[in-house]
């Protein structure tokens, strides 16, 4: 079941208040959307995707996951990571099975475990261990491992940023996939504008310096999205002009959004 995430005047700052990563962010994501994030390097992008898993709490504000405060890691909100975090002691589909495991799901692991990696195209390697698999195979292990349980949300933080250019097409569609069939909530960080197209049905730009909203950018194109078809490079070039601008002309402290909440689903 897929679930709304809202992101209520969230700042945040590691050594000084007087020198935030996050100043007044508010977004809101309705159940079963997918949300792309882009900024620069040190723009708090990944920070923000860490409260939303509950990894990190913000200083001030809060962030909600299905209406109740992301207070710690759940589950059923789960995190992709650039590296896969696959452990090379287990095998494959014990790897997958994990997942089942956090989660406190005790019965036919295996055989749920089988299902997802036939879902993802690797049941053939099962019995692999991680260091015997390619890149790109060991992130879908690892997607496989974040989708076994039937999330409500998944984040994803640039863990396609790595790969060649066709596994990461072929990961990308698979993951989309996915979240279509099953309702669920994506959020995604990425340095690629193609990616966001392609990823979000809302693009967030971000500020840096300190980390702000500057604005959201409502996809026009109907799924599935590709470099290529009409209306792709329309919405590419929109999103590099308004990433420009987010560098260019910062948000004044009069319509920032701790002031001026940015609504994503407006």
């Amino acid at each position: 079941m897929s679930i709304n995430i809202r992101i209520a005047g969230v700042s945040h700052w590691f050594a000084s208040p007087e020198d935030p990563v996050l100043d007044g962010v508010n977004l809101n994501l309705d159940a079963g959307q997918t949300l792309s994030i882009v900024g620069e390097s040190g723009c708090g992008k990944s920070t923000l995707l860490h409260m939303i898993a509950g990894m990190l709490q913000p200083r001030t504000g809060r962030v909600y996951v299905g209406g109740q405060p992301a207070l710690a890691p759940n589950p059923r909100w789960n995190i992709m990571f650039q590296r896969s975090a696959l452990y090379p002691w287990l095998t494959v589909v014990k790897n997958v099975a994990l997942g089942l495991e956090f989660a406190g799901i005790r019965k036919g692991r295996r055989a749920r475990a089988l299902a997802m990696l036939e879902r993802v195209g690797l049941a053939d390697r099962a019995d692999a261990h991680p260091q015997d698999l390619s890149g790109g195979q060991q992130q879908r292990v690892a997607l496989a491992r974040s989708l076994v349980v039937s999330p409500s949300v998944i984040l994803l933080d640039e863990p396609f940023s790595a790969l060649d250019t066709f596994t990461r097409s072929d990961l990308q569609a698979e993951v989309l996939s996915i979240v279509a069939e099953q309702g669920i909530t994506l959020v995604q960080v990425t340095h690629d504008l193609d990616e966001a197209v392609i990823m979000g049905d809302r693009i967030a730009v971000m500020e840096r310096h300190p980390g702000r909203i500057h604005g959201v950018i409502e996809n026009r194109m109907p799924a599935p999205r590709q470099p290529g078809r009409p209306g792709f490079a329309e919405m590419r070039d929109e999103l590099l002009a308004a990433f420009g601008r987010a560098r260019r002309n910062p948000l004044s402290t009069d319509t920032r959004p701790s002031q001026a909440p940015v609504a994503v689903n407006a």
